[in-house]
């Protein structure tokens, strides 16, 4: 069972370095409206927290 949660916590870790690396191609493919500096914004922060919330899992 530990090793499906540390498997399931490295992909989460994974999925938030995506979305950090890759916000402001997924805001123009995602979002069709003026402001995507913002939204941008918005998923670096979310991949941020996401990233460091399955690392943490996985470090504890």
């Amino acid at each position: 069972m530990d090793m499906v949660i540390n498997i399931i916590a490295s992909l989460m870790a994974l999925g938030g370095v995506v979305m950090i690396y890759d916000a402001r191609a997924i805001t123009k493919k995602m979002f069709g409206f003026g402001d995507q500096n913002q939204a941008a914004w918005g998923l670096k922060i979310l991949g941020f927290i996401i990233a460091i919330i399955g690392a943490l899992i996985v470090y504890f």
